[in-house]
């Protein structure tokens, strides 16, 4: 018998799950050792498919390395996040200053931070389905309760306002959006967007808006900012240089927040504090922010009919549509396209 201690599992993590990197992609590695050659789409990684980070962006890591040896402050260096407020302005977004700015490893960091800062066991979250499942695995890890509002194929994947609206409770404490979407590719029309800030503002609720994916968009589809709509409740939007700007390894996101801040100032404290226990986000990655915002933006040229992504797109909506087993709603924007089986 052994004389080994038996290690526990914290209770709060036992419902906490993560797909995308679960038992199928430990099966995949297996098969890799074992000789056999897989292709990983479990997660959205430019970076094996080919794509690279724009030169001008690799620049401005090589130049400003000596100015990233050491930690920075806890939420961020100025020239990255005052892009970003430049980058707000330039989109009809206002009342964001550099203050407001949360730089993070990557966008993932940020959004355990704020589910960690805001929540209580009992809490409610309302969140899209189908779902990026980190974002139910930080509401879960909380204590709280994920709440799916449903994203209906019928109806392009796009939300009924009106359903999410029915689904608020006393408990609910944040509405959360992932425009464009991450799995279904669906860019919501801009009277969804305002619909669903109405219902947050309205509901006294916190509105998160994950728009890591808002410059990949096809066949003319328009992305409108939760942000720029948002007055008179707390409003944070998450964006990074990881998709866009093809750079996922460089783990460099960010967060903003804008609308009703006065109200909110005892949350926005306590996210201060948990950035700072982990001292500062990757430095490195946060001086090409600036180049990445103010310099040419090439998504533009990979999402055309004609670019890479537009081709690839276009292949795998013909090859859906020659199948007798397969049907997908046209995705819109982002990386994915979500298809079903005919029935």
């Amino acid at each position: 018998m052994s004389n080994a201690a038996f290690v526990p599992t914290a209770r709060h993590l036992a419902q906490v799950r993560y797909e995308i990197r679960g038992p199928l992609a430990k099966r995949a590695h297996e098969l890799e050792r074992q000789g056999h050659e897989v292709i990983k789409l479990n997660i959205g990684n430019p970076a094996a498919f080919g794509f690279r980070t724009p030169a001008t962006m690799r620049l401005a890591l090589i130049e400003n390395l000596s100015q990233a040896e050491g930690y920075c402050h806890q939420k961020g260096i100025f020239p990255a996040r005052e892009a970003i407020v430049m980058e707000t302005q330039s989109r009809g977004i206002k009342g964001v200053t550099a203050e407001d700015v949360f730089m993070g490893n990557g966008v993932s960091e940020l959004i355990l931070m704020t589910m960690e800062a805001l929540l209580e066991p009992g809490d409610e979250v309302l969140l899209p389905a189908p779902d990026y499942p980190l974002w139910t695995a930080s509401v879960v890890i909380t204590g709280a309760k994920p709440v799916h509002y449903p994203c209906r194929e019928s109806n392009g994947f796009i939300p009924d306002p009106e359903e999410v609206a029915a689904m608020v409770t006393p408990k609910t404490k944040a509405l959360v959006l992932i425009n464009p979407n991450n799995p279904t590719g669906a860019v919501y029309p801009e009277h969804v967007v305002k619909a669903l800030v109405r219902i947050a503002e309205e509901r006294r609720l916190v509105l998160f808006s994950d728009e890591i994916y808002d410059k990949i968009l096809y066949d003319g589809a328009r992305h409108y900012p939760v942000a720029k709509y948002c007055e008179n409740t707390l409003c944070g939007t998450f964006g990074g240089l990881s998709k866009v700007y093809r750079a996922c390894g460089l783990r460099t996101g960010w967060l903003f927040f804008s609308g009703q801040k006065q109200h909110a100032q005892k949350y926005l404290e306590t996210l201060e504090l948990l950035a700072s226990l982990r001292l500062c986000a990757n430095v490195p990655g946060q001086w090409a922010v600036q180049t990445a915002l103010g310099g040419v933006q090439s998504i533009y040229e990979l999402t055309a009919p004609e670019g890479r992504l537009g081709r690839q797109r276009a292949a795998a909506l013909a090859g859906i549509e020659a199948s007798k087993y397969l049907k997908v709603v046209k995705p819109m924007g982002a990386m994915y396209a979500l298809p079903g089986v005919k029935t």
